[in-house]
């Protein structure tokens, strides 16, 4: 039953790494392509910065807690699978750091783009 439950995690994982990425430039794409005229770049930013102050720590925490469940599973298995597990486990720990990072740096992220953005449409204008 758990190798079952692992090949499943693995496929969804599989299919989220090629899916979700794209997925979401495509809908930044198209958000700031519909908006393009009517609201300008430096508020769209502000905008992206406001999305991940919202749901980046939320998401970093929710990471934290499946790879701890990860870990968890890894204990009751073989050692080879055990190994798989843990890997895993500490996988996910990085990104729910790099989240947290992220979400908590994106103020002086969206003012240092700010800053780029201005200065960019200034020496083009």
């Amino acid at each position: 039953m758990l190798d079952k439950m692992e090949k499943t995690l693995t496929r969804m994982f599989r299919v989220a790494r090629y899916v979700a990425a794209p997925a979401l430039a495509l809908l930044i794409a198209a958000h700031l392509a519909n908006a393009a005229g009517s609201v300008p770049l430096v508020a769209q930013v502000n905008e992206i910065q406001s999305v991940l102050m919202q749901v980046g720590p939320a998401l970093s925490a929710m990471l934290f807690v499946l790879a701890g469940i990860f870990y968890a599973i890894g204990q009751m298995l073989p050692p080879d699978k055990k190994a798989n597990f843990h890997t895993t486990a500490v996988n996910i720990i990085i990104g729910a750091i790099v989240v947290g990072v992220l979400s908590v740096a994106s103020t002086s992220l969206a003012v240092a783009s700010t800053h780029l953005l201005g200065n960019a449409t200034n020496v083009t204008a």
